[in-house]
């Protein structure tokens, strides 16, 4: 990941947990209603990997929120 870019990463990571666990779901749980996998969300809720924007569209769509929200 660009270190440019940490911050956001970090700010998008910390907004999927929330909305995951204001849901009680796991990260397995949002895995199983989008075509992202568990370690995936887990990278990406800890700001590990750099992802392609339809990962996280695809996420947001599991969750219920606008990418908006979650940026």
């Amino acid at each position: 990941m660009k270190e440019e870019f940490a911050k956001q990463y970090i700010t998008i990571g910390k907004n999927i947990r929330k909305f995951r666990e204001e849901r009680e779901w796991s990260q397995e749980d949002v895995a199983n209603r989008c075509s992202v996998n568990a370690a995936k969300i887990s990278k990406m809720e800890n700001a590990r990997v750099d992802y392609m924007l339809s990962s996280l569209l695809e996420v947001c769509k599991a969750l219920g929120k606008d990418l908006e929200e979650v940026v």
